[in-house]
């Protein structure tokens, strides 16, 4: 066998080397988010301060994929989990993963009131536009039209209502000098890598609330090939803006 067959990958530090440590499906967004929130703590050398809690849901299969203290929480409750760790460990650099529906439905009033309190911690939303894990349901934020396992005609936001967009109502309740809100993708890894260093960087240094809601990829509940599942997440940025809309001072340099 060739020996460049054999090389191992290169991992992050804080992403667990073990085989079998990622049990997502193929093609899900999850791996390429947690590899990035992975090489965030590395380049801030956070790992020893880093505590992760993930939700139930699609977010759970994460429980052993971090090479950091981890817990996994009841649904919807990795937020509350999260900030009372880090107001008993006031040290702690508390990273709460989630899925849509964990952070926007079930678990939306713990997200907002962390907000409002400026918990010093950090979210980590995935909006993948459905309930993944459970076949594909309408989640808070499936497209209009969207067809998915409940709306098998498409989303009809007369009946349902409109999208939920996680960064805008954070955005909207937090302290603008403190916290920290932004929205990433999967399609720009490098810009992600920024985001989720911002938001680690604003906790430790003792700023504030940290969101960042990143759009994800689910082939295998879309039922989309490569090409259309990228035409999907492109529709998505169109309807999810991608960018940063709250930033603290002293956050402008962390590339």
């Amino acid at each position: 066998m060739p020996s460049m067959l054999t090389i191992p990958p290169r991992l992050p530090k804080a992403q667990n080397p073990d085989p079998g440590a990622s049990k997502f499906c193929p093609g899900c967004g999850h791996g390429m988010i947690l590899k990035t929130l992975a090489s965030a703590i590395d380049e801030l050398n956070l790992q020893d301060r880093a505590i992760y809690g993930c939700d139930i849901g699609c977010s759970l299969l994460s429980w052993n994929y971090m090479n950091i203290d981890t817990i996994q929480a009841h649904h919807g409750r990795t937020t509350p989990v999260i900030y009372g760790i880090t107001r008993a460990t006031p040290d702690a650099v508390g990273i709460a993963y989630m899925g849509d529906g964990g952070g926007l439905a079930i678990g939306a009033q713990h997200l907002v009131n962390a907000a409002v309190r400026n918990e010093k911690m950090l979210v980590v939303l995935v909006n993948n536009t459905n309930y993944g894990m459970t076949g594909g349901q309408m989640a808070p934020t499936t497209l209009p039209g969207q067809v998915t396992e409940t709306t098998p005609y498409g989303r009809d936001v007369e009946v349902t209502g409109k999208p939920a967009k996680g960064a805008e109502m954070v955005s909207a309740v937090v302290d603008t000098e403190a916290a920290y809100v932004t929205r990433g993708t999967v399609n720009n890894l490098r810009q992600l890598k920024t985001m989720m260093k911002r938001g680690l960087q604003n906790i430790a240094d003792g700023r504030g609330f940290s969101y960042v809601e990143a759009l994800s990829v689910c082939p295998l509940n879309w039922r989309t090939n490569n090409v259309d599942t990228w035409d999907r997440l492109d529709e998505m940025e169109g309807f999810f803006k991608v960018g940063e809309l709250v930033v603290p001072q002293g956050l402008e340099g962390v590339k």
